[in-house]
This record gives structure tokens, C-alpha cells and sequence, in this order.
């Protein structure tokens, strides 16, 4: 048994341990450290990390970045962005009885060339009528779209992140009906461009 012990010491002391960095345009955050015996171990492994921790901001811990780390220089692991997903119980606390949750599903292709699936949701002040829901779930697809077609891979998963899409998603479909709340749901990056 204590032989045994012992092996599992020695084979953890010859692990090296790495820190963990986010991409680039997330200004290149340590968001932790992960141990390998080799660094050839790493690439591919994924890390969860949430956007309150890179930001340093407790109001936007609930939400989840998803990142892959993609190669290894020396002792920093460096990153590339997955994905990201709002933490369930934060949606279950903004549900509300008597409104109307509207939700939408696309894949959009950034400037770049990436294809981005991207889940908004908006969330009505009261419960709205099939044609409103009809109307608002227009032009979250128009402005997701239109973004996504404007902007660079980096900066459209940004505005993502941060909150500014969702924020013209919401100035934009307010006047259709009243909105409570429009947030991205999830995001999820499904090709690369060739050449990236």
C-alpha cells in the first residue's frame, strides 16, 4: 500500500505546472495553472474560467467562457475561445411567471470567415402576443447577423461577452413590446477559417 502511495507522490512531483492564459483579445489573463508531464499534454484540453474572474468584475460571474488550450511556449499554456454559456441558475432567476421568454438559434459567419452559433433570449415584461414574439425574434436575427457580418471573429465574440449586443438587441426591440431582459445565451464557435 505504501508503495503504492509513494508512486503516485513521485508520479505527481514530475508533473510540471503551467499557467493557464486567456486569448489575446481577452488581454492575455492568467486564469490559473495546470499540471503535465509533458506540455504535448496540454493542447487540447479544456478550461473553464467565467467572464467576473478576467474582468475582475463580480457582477459577471454568471457568465461561463469555454477555452481550449491551443499551444504551449515554455511554462504559459495559451488559449483559444470555445464558447460561452450563461450559468443556469442565473436564467431560472430571471424567468419570470406571466412574461414571455423568446429564444433564437443562428449560426453566423463573422467578417473573418468563423461560424458562430449564437443563442440570444429576450425576456418580455409581460406575456406577449405570437406576432410581437414573431417581430422581436426578427431582429434578434437581423442584428445578430448584420454584427457578426461587420465585425472580426475577436472583436463580434467581445461585443458577445460584454454585453453590447445584447444591449442593441434590446434598444432595437423594445419598441415592438416591452422587454425585461435580452441576454446571449450561448455561444459556440463551430469552424475556423482555413488559414487561422
Amino acid at each position: 500500500m505504501a508503495r503504492k502511495v509513494q508512486r503516485k507522490l513521485d508520479k505527481w512531483k514530475s508533473k510540471t505546472w503551467y499557467n493557464v492564459e486567456t486569448p489575446g483579445f481577452m488581454s492575455r489573463v492568467n486564469i490559473g495553472v495546470t499540471p503535465a508531464e509533458e506540455p504535448e499534454q496540454l493542447v487540447g484540453r479544456v478550461v473553464e474560467t467565467t467572464v467576473g474572474e478576467i474582468a475582475n468584475d463580480f457582477t459577471k460571474h454568471n457568465t461561463k467562457l469555454r477555452l481550449e488550450i491551443s499551444e504551449v511556449n515554455g511554462d504559459i499554456a495559451s488559449t483559444r475561445f470555445l464558447g460561452h454559456e450563461i450559468t443556469t441558475d442565473y436564467l431560472r432567476s430571471i424567468v419570470k411567471r406571466q412574461t414571455s421568454r423568446i429564444d433564437a438559434n443562428l449560426d453566423v459567419t463573422t467578417k473573418d470567415g468563423y461560424i458562430v452559433r449564437v443563442k440570444p433570449i429576450c425576456f418580455t415584461v409581460k406575456r406577449a402576443r405570437t406576432s410581437q414574439i414573431k417581430g422581436i425574434r426578427e431582429v434578434m436575427h437581423t442584428i445578430v447577423k448584420n454584427r457578426a457580418s461587420e465585425l472580426v471573429y475577436e472583436q463580434f465574440i467581445e461585443e458577445v461577452i460584454m454585453g453590447k449586443l445584447s444591449a442593441n438587441i434590446y434598444r432595437n426591440a423594445k419598441s415592438i413590446y416591452p422587454l425585461r431582459r435580452v441576454e446571449i445565451r450561448k455561444t459556440e464557435v463551430k469552424s475556423v477559417p482555413v488559414a487561422a
